[in-house]
């Protein structure tokens, strides 16, 4: 008995689902019916959908800000290179014709990069030395000239495998010989321990040097490319009794207040040979 009622009532329920199919089929009597069902089962669909739409949109968020970075970085390395570019372009502009010809060997700036990042400063103040994440891997080599956007900072003095220690232009071991753009006259730039000045050696009491000077590297010792601004002289002074005159410079480049690093190579064929030489500039 109880079967039968059973069956009973599928049947009665199926031939009621076939005439309301029927009806909405052929009529538009249940759609008051049908709409007031979608907006109780809205929230409900809305509420179940909710977990798989905020894992969407936090992916979403994600990838966009990754891309952003990314981007970010990107745009920052394209800009060092102009920067660096450009500051080679005005130091050619304010030369005269014969340093011109002169520096018409220098190195250019090349496309093939590789940005490093100063990862350490010497907690000795009386050491001016900085290390970059990249080393021997990367063919960073003793020597290498390292820049920045406005002019020389200095140069490498020990390889390992990661990572380079530079000795900055402001070290008092450090010198460098430096070119007079406005004189053409030779000098050389010693460090005095201060960031801030280099000392010019053995300058005559007659050169003609004036405050607002730029120097510039001469090229001469094959160390240093000729041409990269090195400082600008901000004082002259004779000094009594002897044979030289106390002249001073600020650097150009910006040796306390950098953190991104240049390798910057390029190729020189000369007598048929093909030389390789790196170019360090940071920013």
């Amino acid at each position: 008995v109880e079967e039968s009622k059973i069956n009973l009532s599928i049947l009665t329920l199926a031939a009621l689902s076939l005439i309301l199919m029927f009806l909405d089929h052929l009529t538009d009597w249940l759609e008051p019916a049908r709409a007031s069902l979608a907006t109780v089962t809205t929230p409900i669909i809305l509420i179940a959908d909710f977990p798989v739409k905020s894992v969407k949109n936090l992916s979403l968020i994600a990838e966009t800000r990754y891309n952003l970075i990314q981007d970010i970085a990107q745009l920052n390395q394209d800009q060092l290179l102009l920067q660096a570019k450009n500051q080679k372009l005005r130091a050619l502009t304010v030369e005269n014709n014969r340093l011109r010809e002169l520096l018409g060997s220098a190195d250019k700036l090349g496309d093939n990069v590789v940005v490093a990042e100063l990862v350490g400063v010497d907690p000795d103040p009386e050491n001016h030395e900085i290390i970059i994440d990249k080393g021997s891997v990367n063919d960073v080599f003793v020597g290498q000239p390292l820049l920045d956007s406005k002019g020389l900072m200095g140069q490498v003095i020990s390889v390992s495998r990661y990572t380079s220690r530079v000795l900055l232009i402001s070290a008092p071991s450090h010198s460098v010989p430096v070119q007079l753009v406005r004189r053409n006259l030779r000098l050389v730039a010693q460090g005095v321990g201060v960031t801030s000045h280099l000392n010019l050696m053995f300058v005559q009491e007659t050169a003609d040097i004036r405050d607002g000077d730029l120097l510039i590297t001469s090229g001469l010792g094959g160390r240093f490319p000729a041409g990269y601004p090195v400082a600008v002289v901000n004082r002259v002074e004779g000094q009594s009794g002897k044979p030289f005159a106390l002249v001073t410079a600020s650097p150009s480049a910006l040796l306390d207040r950098r953190r991104y690093v240049l390798l910057v190579f390029t190729e020189d064929k000369k007598g048929g040979r093909q030389e390789k030489s790196y170019i360090a500039i940071c920013n």
